[in-house]
């Protein structure tokens, strides 16, 4: 369900009542309703990609049962996880793996018709896949215990709220709430979600979508544009992307709130961090525990010499960079992040405090970092990356700021300025903003106030979130 459509602001109310409907110790009753929401909500989409969501249920449950009572845990564990990867790698990396081989074998004279897959990715298989292996892995490493319920199981992949673009929840976090009785109404918890629900959408039309018309304008046309306007195009891109996606993280954690659940926090104001280490424990954080769990500590983390410890944070980062899409560019982007991560542990700086004045340097020199390597995320190749990034450091170009008027850059203005102040406050003011959320004035004040914003200058597309397209 794509949170800023007309769709979720007439379904979604109707999926509360009726779900609150069902009495609370009919606590299954109502996980049944959940799943026949969520697959119908993913049939909405593309019908026929909801077997791959039911295929990949079906493997985990039964390997992770087979794993409990069978002599042969690896074995199982390895099958298992090939034939729940096997859709997620033909969908997202056949086209890339085609055209490497059609490039290679062209270079060495061979002839090769290249035929491609013109259907579309299904929707969150990336999120849903990655959740599903965890939950295999942890009954294989006896973290947890494999669940016997296929309908709790069906459930905790199929969840509506996180489907799409996650979080990545784990099954120790999520499964036990759907076991266990819940309250009637938790009316502190659904206040609580309906305000991240407020503040996501806003995040997402008033400054991601505000931001996506200038970042469409600019960066697909770079070389029409100067250094300064490629520049704060990229910039507005890396708010855009963060805007963007902790909006939607919000509003799929809200909507858990207000039915009961608890999801996994997946943002944590990651443009304050003063590292590019601190970056990937502040951004999109599920993604980073699960690669922290099940590709970095295997491979021995950091309990092992330097130089092993480094090649453990490359690979881990390379599998970022490829689990984001089949582009060299997201590759690119993954070791980008990796080798910065290898040399501030080289270095040591994680170890150092330099007061305000120093953490704000790093905090800035860490912006701009994540910054560049977001302008390979965002480009469709390596030659228009690295041409922005050149055209960036173009200083023989005049001076100038493209923007199409002044109604479109005081909305952005607008809409940023409240989002840092927003995250400035809870970052560096946390019991003053709680203080604030006290005074009833004030938070139903702030409550009209961005709830008036989104009304009078969010951009409704409905145009999908950038992450659900991995």
């Amino acid at each position: 369900m794509i949170y800023n459509s007309f769709e979720f602001l007439v379904c979604f109310p109707l999926i509360f009542l009726l779900y609150y409907l069902i009495p609370a110790r009919f606590h299954k009753g109502r996980n049944i309703f959940l799943l026949i929401i969520s697959y119908l909500l993913y049939l909405n989409w593309k019908p026929v990609y909801a077997l791959i969501l039911l295929g990949v249920t079906l493997v985990t449950y039964y390997s992770a049962r087979l794993i409990e009572t069978s002599e042969k845990k690896r074995l199982i564990v390895f099958l298992g996880g090939t034939i729940s990867l096997f859709p997620l790698l033909f969908f997202k990396y056949f086209n890339f793996i085609n055209e490497q081989v059609y490039t290679v074998l062209s270079v060495i004279g061979l002839r090769y018709d290249i035929q491609g897959l013109n259907w579309a990715i299904p929707i969150g298989i990336s999120f849903f896949t990655f959740q599903a292996l965890g939950y295999l892995f942890d009954v294989y490493y006896k973290k947890i215990e494999a669940e016997k319920d296929f309908l709790t199981y069906s459930l905790f992949i199929s969840f509506f709220p996180s489907i799409v673009s996650g979080p990545i929840n784990k099954a120790s976090l999520i499964i036990p709430q759907l076991k266990n009785l819940r309250p009637y109404f938790d009316y502190p918890k659904a206040v609580k979600g309906l305000r991240m629900i407020l503040w996501g959408m806003f995040m997402k039309v008033v400054v991601a979508d505000r931001m996506g018309l200038y970042v469409d304008t600019v960066l697909p046309n770079y070389m029409n544009y100067t250094g300064v306007t490629c520049l704060a195009a990229s910039i507005f891109y890396t708010i855009q992307i963060y805007a963007d996606f902790a909006g939607y993280s919000l509003m799929a954690i809200g909507v858990g709130k207000t039915l009961g659940f608890e999801l996994t926090e997946n943002f944590r104001r990651p443009y304050f961090s003063v590292s590019v280490t601190d970056f990937w424990r502040r951004w999109h954080i599920s993604l980073s525990t699960w690669l922290k769990d099940y590709v970095y500590i295997p491979m021995g983390g950091s309990r092992c010499s330097k130089l092993r410890n480094y090649w453990n944070i490359f690979v881990t980062f390379l599998v970022s960079g490829i689990w984001h899409g089949a582009n060299w560019t997201f590759i690119v982007w993954g070791i980008w992040h990796g080798l910065f991560q290898i040399i501030e542990k080289a270095l040591g700086q994680q170890k150092c405090d330099y007061a305000w004045g120093g953490k704000s340097l790093k905090i800035i020199i860490t912006f701009l970092l994540v910054n560049f390597a977001w302008i390979f995320f965002r480009m469709p190749t390596l030659t228009d990356a690295c041409g922005v990034i050149c055209r960036i450091f173009d200083f023989s170009l005049p001076m100038t700021f493209f923007s199409d008027s002044m109604t479109t850059m005081f909305f952005m203005i607008f809409g940023l300025s409240i989002l840092f102040f927003k995250d400035v406050m809870d970052e560096f003011f946390p019991k003053q903003m709680r203080s604030m959320e006290q005074i009833n004035i004030l938070r139903w004040g702030a409550y009209v106030f961005i709830l008036s914003s989104i009304l009078l200058t969010g951009v409704f597309g409905a145009d999908q979130f950038i992450y659900a397209n991995f």
